[in-house]
């Protein structure tokens, strides 16, 4: 795909991404993806687009729970495995925990016992990187557990907030950006 190819059908997936104001809370403006993964087009783009940012990386962690969607995805193209970062009590048994703040209160992450081995290069995806509070938690505890963390895609970024900030030295890839 040409550069230009891409620009066109990064619109295309722009226009299905739906606006919900009020949601999940009063004066929030929430980005729902779900048409962009209903639409076979605009998800085999966001997937071909965020891999071809995965580098060499040997694994793909998915944040919960639309990132378990895209990073299946994303891992499926860029020909590497997969690994649910998940929300606390949801994983038999965990190799790493870590809490964090959110826009709305505190969320704890948990990553998968015997999966992610020391120096494993991990490509970090989410849906939308808003303050960094769980992008930066996901690629904390990825750390702690002895990845080495390559890189962070999301479909959407939403600048204002300034998430990006909170990924010090770890590149951030956005498809879109609001």
């Amino acid at each position: 795909m040409s550069s230009d190819d891409s620009v066109f059908e990064l619109e295309k997936v722009r226009d299905l991404v739906r606006s919900v104001p009020d949601y999940p809370e009063p004066g929030v403006l929430f980005r729902d993806l779900t048409p962009v993964l209903a639409d076979a087009e605009a998800f085999a783009t966001v997937t071909t687009e965020l891999a071809a940012s995965a580098g060499a990386a040997d694994l793909v962690a998915g944040v919960e729970a639309r990132g378990f969607l895209v990073g299946a995805a994303v891992a499926l193209v860029a020909g590497t495995g997969v690994v649910p970062v998940r929300k606390a009590g949801k994983l038999p048994s965990v190799a790493g925990t870590r809490t964090y703040e959110l826009e709305y209160g505190t969320a704890t992450l948990e990553i998968p016992a015997g999966v992610v081995e020391p120096g494993m290069k991990v490509f970090v995806v989410d849906d939308v990187l808003a303050t960094g509070g769980t992008a930066a938690a996901a690629c904390g505890l990825l750390a702690e557990v002895g990845a080495e963390v390559t890189g962070f895609g999301t479909v959407i970024e939403l600048a204002a907030l300034g998430g990006r900030g909170r990924l010090t030295g770890i590149g951030v890839h956005a498809l879109l950006t609001y």
